[in-house]
Formats: C-alpha cells, structure tokens, sequence
C-alpha cells in the first residue's frame, strides 16, 4: 500500500507556471506507474499524464501536451508535474494516483489503486 500527498498548488495568473509535486510512503514507490489526474467543479475526473515506474516515458493529454511535463525522483519518493503556459481553463483540483498495473487503464481512474487528497489550481485571466 502507498500513501500520496499533493502539494504546490496555488493561485497563478494565465501564462504562468506551477510545480506540483506527489509525495509518496513505502519503499515500493518505484514499483508503481503513477498518474495525474484533474477535476474541475462539476465535470468528471480527467486524466492528464501518466509517467511509467523508470520515469523513461510519459504520456499527456492532447490538452495539457507540450505545456505540462512529469518527471519522477524514485530515490526520493517524488512525482512531478511541472505546468507551463497555465490557461484558465487548466483549474482544477489536481490528483496524483498510483497503479500497479499498466495498459489501456492507466487514461481512466480505474485504472489506478491509491489516490491522494488533491491540491487546488486556480489559474485567473
């Protein structure tokens, strides 16, 4: 099992950037493929990227592509999002996940095990 603690958001101006980091407990955090997810106020949970268990290949939404970039630190327990060229439409409550399985899933909540609490991005026009 692993527990997942969010930080880094806050309040952003559109055009700016925010680094949100997911701290993770347990020494298995290498073993997991894990996730970014967002969720606006009252749509669906949406995915934004997936980074694989080495941290060699990641992959994003078509909205979110080319203007957000996940990286992990597996010696320290750490995954990130880095988010660039902030638009108002990109606030959200951002979730990081972890799933012990790869596939298809891994674009849908389902497809993850373990969920943190979240952190609130408001970016304003």
């Amino acid at each position: 099992q692993v527990q997942l603690v969010e930080s880094g958001g806050g309040l952003v101006q559109a055009g700016g950037s925010l680094r949100l980091s997911c701290a993770a407990s347990g020494r298995t955090f290498s073993s997991y493929i894990m996730g970014w997810f967002r969720q606006a106020p009252g749509k669906e949970r949406e995915f934004v990227a997936f980074i694989t268990r080495s941290g060699d290949t990641t992959y994003y939404a078509d909205s979110v592509k080319g203007r957000f970039t996940s990286s992990r630190d597996n010696a320290k327990n750490t995954v990130y999002l880095q988010m660039n060229s902030l638009k108002p439409e990109d606030t959200a409550v951002y979730y990081c996940a972890a799933a012990t399985k790869s596939g298809l899933g891994l674009v849908s909540p389902v497809g993850y095990d373990y969920w943190g609490q979240g952190t609130q991005v408001t970016v304003s026009s």
